[in-house]
C-alpha cells in the first residue's frame, strides 16, 4: 500500500494482481461489498462474527490481489500458495463459527485444532498486512505479542511485565471480543468501508469532475487561480475520499499541471497539492478513519465530532492559501486561467451531485447512525446518477462495488491487525505507563506534552500509516493529555473563584493548604499549587463539582483531535511524506524538495492543535468557535508572512519580528481587545508593505530558467 492513509488510492499498487482473476474476482469483490451493506443494515449476527466475516472477505481478496511474490505472481507455485492463503482465511472464520460455543463449553481450554486455527489466523493477518502495507505493522504486532508473551519480564522498571501464556494471548487475539475481530474491525466494516463505497459511487456518478470544475469556477479567475483551485478542490475531494494520497492522485493530475503552466515551480506545485490534500483528510464528513475511531474511543457522537471539526479544517486550508498569496506577491505571478468555467453554469449542470452529501449530512444531523446515513447516501447517489450523464446501472454498480472492495483491502487488513496491538497495550498496561511518562516528562505542562506527542508521532509516521499512528498514540497518550487539559481548566476555574461551597468545606476538612481562600479570586500559581495538593483519589470528584460535563467532554475530544492532527505529519514531513512523493511523481519534481515545500506550507498541522488545547475551539459553541476562527485566520497569515519575510513586499527585520509577534498574539488565548491590538499592528505593517509595491520590481522577481515567458516561478 503506497498510501499511509486509511483509504488507499484506487489504482492497484505494485504487486497487486487485478487482472489475474478477471470477471470472477470482480463478481466476488462486488458480492463482498453487497454482503457488508446487508450485514451493517440488518445486523443478523453478533459484531464478533461480522468482524470475522470481514477478515475472511478481505483476507481472501488480499491473498489474490497482492501476490506473495509480485515478481513471480504467475508462477504456478506462487499462485497455489496465494489461493491456499485465501482459502485458509475463510477456513479460520468457519472454524470460529463452528467451534466458538464448544470452546466455552470446555471453559476456554484449547485443544489441538484451537491452537492450529488461532495461530494460522494471526499469521495470516500479519502476512496480509505485510503484503498490502509493508513490514512496519507486522513488526509492531510481533513486538506487542512478544512483550505480552514473556519478553517484558526482561525489561526493567515500569516496563517490566511477567508475561501471559500463549493460550491466553491466542484466545484474546482470535476468539476474544477485543482482538482481531473486535472494535477496530467493527470500525472498519461498519464505518470506513461504507464510506469508501459511498465515495466510490460518488466518483462513479461523475461527482469528482464536478467538484474540480466547481473549484475552478469559484477560484480560477483569481490571480494565481490554479493554486487556489488546488486548495478548494482538495478540500472538497478530501471530504469524500478521506485520503491524502488518493486526493493527490485524483485532483493533483489536474491542478499540478495547471499550476506549472501558471509559472509555479514544480516543487512548489507538488508541495502545495500535498499540503492541501492533507487538509482534505481532516475535512468532514469522512476524515479518513479518524472520526470513526475517535467516536469509538471517546463515545462522543460521530455527528458531534464532524460538526466541531469543520472550522479547524477550513482554517488549515486557509493557512495553506496564505502561502499562495505571499508567493504570488513575492514572485509577481499574475496568471489567470483563460478557460475557467462559469460558477453558475457548473452549478446548474451538476448541482444534483450535492444531493447525496445533503442526504448524508442531514441524516447525521437528525441523529441517524453513520451506518444508516452512509447506506442512504449510497442509495441517493444511484437515484441521482440517472439525472446525470453517467447513470449507475447494474453493470456500473457491480464494477463500483468491486472497486470499493479492492480499494478497501489495505485499510481492512490494517485495522484488523492493529486490533492485536491495541489489545496487548490494554492487557499489559503499557499504554497507561506511556501516559504516565508523558505526564512526568512534561511536568504537567500541556504544551510540552503536545511537543513530546508530536515527536513520537513523527517517529511512528516513518513506518506506520496515519490511521495506525493515531490509534497507537490515542491508546497510549490521549487519557494523560485529556487529564492535563482538564487540570488546566480546573486551575483556571479555581483561580477565578468559581467554586461551590460544598467543595470548599470538603477540602478544608481534608486539610488542603489554601482551601480557606477558595471561592475568591486568586493567582494562577496559587490555584495550581492548591490543585496539586488535592489527593489523587479525590481529583475526579473535585473536577465534577467545579467543571461542567461539557468542559470535560471537550477536553477529551481536544486530546484526541490533537493526536489525530499530529498523526497527519507523515504526509508532509520528510523523509516519509508518501503523499508528497505521489505529488512529486505527477509534478516531475524532486521528492524530498517537494516534501519540504509541503511541510513548510502545512505549519497549521502543528499550530491549530494548540487552539484545541488552550481555547474552547471544539466546545460546540458556534459563536465562540467563529471568533477563534477569525482571529486565528489572520494570525496564521501573519505567521506565514513573518516566516517567509514577505507580505505585499519584502519585510525588514523589525517588521518581520513585529509580524511574527502579531501572529502569536492573534493566536494566543486572551481577551478580544488584546487580539484587536495585534490586528491593528498587523494591518499597519501590511499597509506599509503594500505601499512599497512596485509591479515588476520586486526583490524576489528575478528570471529563472525554465519559467514560462513573462512569468516568474514560485
Amino acid at each position: 500500500m503506497a498510501d499511509p492513509n486509511p483509504t488507499p488510492v484506487a489504482t492497484p499498487p505494485a504487486g497487486s494482481q487485478p487482472d489475474r482473476n478477471g470477471y470472477v474476482m470482480t463478481a466476488i469483490a462486488a458480492a463482498i461489498a453487497a454482503l457488508h451493506l446487508y450485514l451493517v443494515t440488518f445486523t443478523p449476527i453478533s459484531d464478533l462474527r461480522i468482524g470475522a466475516l470481514h477478515f475472511a472477505s478481505f483476507g481472501f481478496l488480499c491473498a489474490l490481489h497482492y501476490s506473495l511474490a509480485p515478481r513471480h505472481a504467475r508462477h504456478p507455485l506462487i499462485v497455489a500458495l496465494d489461493y491456499a492463503a485465501a482459502l485458509l482465511a475463510v477456513a479460520c472464520v468457519v472454524y470460529l463459527f463452528v467451534m466458538e460455543n464448544a470452546l466455552y463449553a470446555r471453559s476456554v481450554n484449547f485443544i489441538a485444532s484451537d491452537w492450529l486455527f488461532s495461530i494460522a489466523c494471526v499469521v495470516l493477518a500479519l502476512e496480509f498486512v505485510r503484503r498490502s502495507v509493508g513490514w512496519a505493522i507486522p513488526l509492531m504486532v510481533l513486538a506487542a505479542l512478544g512483550y505480552a508473551g514473556g519478553l517484558g519480564q526482561y525489561l526493567p522498571g515500569v516496563f517490566h511485565f511477567p508475561g501471559l501464556s500463549a493460550e491466553v494471548i491466542l484466545y484474546r487475539s482470535y476468539f476474544g471480543p477485543d482482538g482481531l475481530f473486535g472494535s477496530l474491525a467493527r470500525i472498519s466494516y461498519a464505518y470506513v468501508f461504507l464510506f469508501v463505497i459511498f465515495g466510490a459511487f460518488l466518483a462513479s456518478s461523475g461527482a469528482s469532475d464536478f467538484i474540480v470544475n466547481l473549484a475552478r469556477s469559484a477560484t480560477g479567475r483569481l490571480r494565481g487561480g490554479p493554486g487556489f483551485v488546488a486548495v478548494a478542490a482538495s478540500g472538497m475531494m478530501g471530504s469524500i475520499s478521506g485520503s491524502a494520497a488518493a486526493n493527490v492522485a485524483s485532483t493533483g493530475t489536474v491542478t499540478i499541471p495547471m499550476m506549472k503552466r501558471a509559472g509555479f515551480r514544480p516543487e512548489f506545485a507538488g508541495g502545495l497539492e500535498t499540503a492541501a490534500s492533507t487538509g482534505g483528510q481532516m475535512m468532514p464528513p469522512i476524515m479518513g478513519a479518524g472520526a470513526f475511531v475517535m467516536a469509538n474511543y471517546t463515545q462522543i457522537p460521530y455527528a458531534t465530532i464532524i460538526g466541531v471539526a469543520l472550522l479547524p479544517a477550513l482554517l488549515y486550508l486557509l493557512s495553506v492559501a496564505c502561502w499562495i498569496r505571499i508567493n504570488l506577491q513575492k514572485y509577481d505571478i499574475a496568471d489567470i486561467e483563460d478557460d475557467t468555467p462559469r460558477f453558475l453554469q457548473v452549478l446548474a449542470q451538476g448541482w444534483m451531485h450535492l444531493l447525496p452529501l445533503i442526504v448524508l449530512v442531514g441524516m447525521l444531523a437528525a441523529d441517524y447512525t453513520p451506518e444508516m446515513a452512509a447506506v442512504a447516501g449510497i442509495a441517493s447517489i444511484v437515484v441521482v446518477s440517472w439525472f446525470t450523464a453517467q447513470p449507475i446501472g447494474p453493470v456500473r454498480a457491480i464494477r463500483t462495488l468491486a472497486e470499493a472492495s479492492r480499494t478497501m483491502i489495505p485499510t481492512a487488513v490494517l485495522l484488523i491487525s492493529i486490533g492485536i496491538v491495541v489489545n496487548m497495550l490494554g492487557t499489559t498496561g503499557i499504554g497507561n505507563t506511556f501516559g504516565l511518562m508523558i505526564d512526568s516528562w512534561s511536568h504537567g505542562n500541556v504544551l510540552i506534552a503536545i511537543g513530546l506527542i508530536g515527536l513520537v508521532s513523527l517517529v511512528l509516521g516513518m513506518g506506520l500509516p496515519v490511521t495506525a499512528s493515531y490509534i497507537i498514540l490515542a491508546t497510549m497518550a490521549a487519557p494523560a493529555l485529556s487529564e492535563m487539559i482538564v487540570h488546566g481548566h480546573l486551575v483556571s476555574a479555581i483561580a477565578g473563584g468559581d467554586v461551590p461551597q460544598q467543595l470548599v468545606t470538603m477540602l478544608q476538612a481534608l486539610g488542603v493548604a489554601g482551601a480557606d481562600g477558595l471561592g475568591q479570586p486568586m493567582g494562577h500559581a496559587a490555584a495550581a499549587t492548591l490543585v496539586d495538593q488535592v489527593p489523587a483519589p479525590m481529583m475526579g470528584q473535585v473536577s465534577d463539582q467545579v467543571l461542567s460535563a461539557g468542559v470535560v467532554t471537550t477536553a477529551l475530544l481536544s486530546a484526541h483531535m490533537i493526536i489525530f492532527w499530529l498523526s497527519q505529519d507523515s504526509n508532509v514531513t520528510p523523509p516519509v511524506c508518501i503523499a508528497a512523493f505521489a505529488a512529486a511523481a505527477i509534478a516531475g519534481s524532486r521528492p524530498f524538495r517537494t516534501g519540504f515545500e509541503a511541510w513548510k506550507m502545512a505549519k497549521g498541522l502543528y499550530i491549530i492543535p494548540l487552539l484545541f488545547a488552550f481555547t474552547p475551539f471544539l466546545s460546540g459553541d458556534v459563536g465562540t468557535a467563529l471568533a477563534i476562527f477569525g482571529w486565528a485566520a489572520v494570525g496564521l497569515y501573519a505567521l506565514a508572512g513573518g516566516m517567509s519575510g514577505y507580505l505585499e513586499s519584502r519585510l525588514n527585520i523589525v517588521e518581520r519580528v513585529l509580524v511574527l509577534a502579531c501572529g502569536i498574539g492573534l493566536l494566543w488565548p486572551m481577551p478580544w481587545y488584546g487580539h484587536a491590538v495585534a490586528l491593528v499592528l498587523f494591518a499597519i505593517v501590511f499597509w506599509r508593505s503594500r505601499r512599497r509595491v512596485q509591479p515588476g520590481a520586486r526583490a524576489a522577481d528575478q528570471p529563472q530558467a525554465g519559467a514560462p515567458a513573462g512569468r516568474r516561478p514560485v
